[in-house]
């Protein structure tokens, strides 16, 4: 799995890296020096994966894609990661009044659909002519908003909990100042399981933003590359028999979301210390059996008897 899920992140990130030399057009580019790109054209030579309704290279879109939905990521997980581990740590090592309001408003947060929660930022951030954050940027803080009560609950509980440990004890009694504590000794022993959540945070964060681009709350086609858009564009395309529009926008959210979650899931089971014992069991186990096989090759059962003699009634 960690493999497999490894392979295919690298290949997005790849991707989303070298876009501007693997592709072979512009994300929005609609003639080259031959003229005008057709609309709806089968895969050829010129269009590996055909064009779309509007004229764009299919190809070009899916790896200007990758790049786009790497950048959505990159922002919206950090910036939720700094500001949801900053309150967390906050919340829960202060205490009191504020720690009260800060997690109701998590918790009002945390109630809504990621979705609809994410539609709505978008439409207050980049809706109509007075929109604050345009394109990309808008996308991903819509996003942050909707990350943020996760970080914050799982550091806060970890802050209550360390908090109370002997060596915050021990630093208090030597007279290290409250900053000090939080951010190197509490903050340190808290942030055990953010990987995990980063990395199940950031499939979540594809599917959301391709939600968003198909429903049409996304990114324009003229600012970036979405497969989402691409997808919603498709719609008509499919009953018509036009199957390459819809297609391989799709199968690159799903062996995007399929990779990086795969990496999740198996480092939620390297983390796990009841499958680390039953590895190490099966790993004695193993070695335990090889080296009961005798010269002969006849091997010893647990009881030291071999197949040449009887057992004892």
């Amino acid at each position: 799995m960690l493999v497999t899920g490894l392979i295919l992140t690298l290949v997005f990130v790849i991707l989303a890296i070298f876009a501007p030399l693997i592709a072979p057009y512009g994300y929005a580019q609609l003639r080259d020096d031959s003229g005008a790109f057709g609309a709806q054209e089968e895969p050829s030579a010129q269009h590996l994966w055909g064009t779309t309704v509007g004229g764009y290279d299919v190809l070009s879109r899916v790896i200007w894609g990758a790049q786009t939905g790497l950048f959505v990521i990159v922002v919206a997980v950090v910036l939720s990661i700094f500001l949801g581990v900053l309150l967390g740590l906050i919340s829960g090592y202060l205490g009191g009044w504020l720690d009260r309001v800060l997690v109701v408003i998590a918790d009002a947060i945390y109630a809504f659909p990621s979705l609809l929660l994410a539609i709505v930022m978008a439409i207050v951030l980049s809706g109509g002519q007075s929109g604050l954050v345009p394109g990309v940027f808008a996308a991903a803080i819509s996003l942050t908003v909707v990350y943020i009560p996760q970080y914050f609950r799982v550091i806060r509980a970890e802050t209550t909990r360390i908090k109370n440990e002997a060596f915050v004890e021990s630093a208090r009694v030597i007279g290290a100042s409250t900053p000090r504590i939080m951010f190197k000794h509490v903050l340190r022993n808290a942030t055990r399981t953010l990987p995990l959540i980063f990395t199940l945070n950031s499939s979540e964060a594809i599917l959301t933003l391709a939600g968003l681009g198909f429903l049409g709350f996304g990114i324009e086609p003229s600012s970036a590359a979405e497969w989402g858009y691409d997808l919603n564009k498709a719609i008509s395309d499919v009953t018509s028999g036009i199957w390459w529009t819809a297609l391989f926008p799709g199968l690159a959210i799903v062996f995007v979301v399929l990779g990086i979650t795969l990496v999740g899931e198996s480092l939620n089971d390297l983390a796990d210390p009841r499958l680390r014992g039953r590895r190490s069991v099966a790993a004695s186990a193993g070695l335990t059996a090889q080296t009961s096989v005798t010269a002969g090759g006849v091997i010893d059962p647990p009881g030291g008897l071999t197949g040449l003699e009887e057992p004892e009634r």
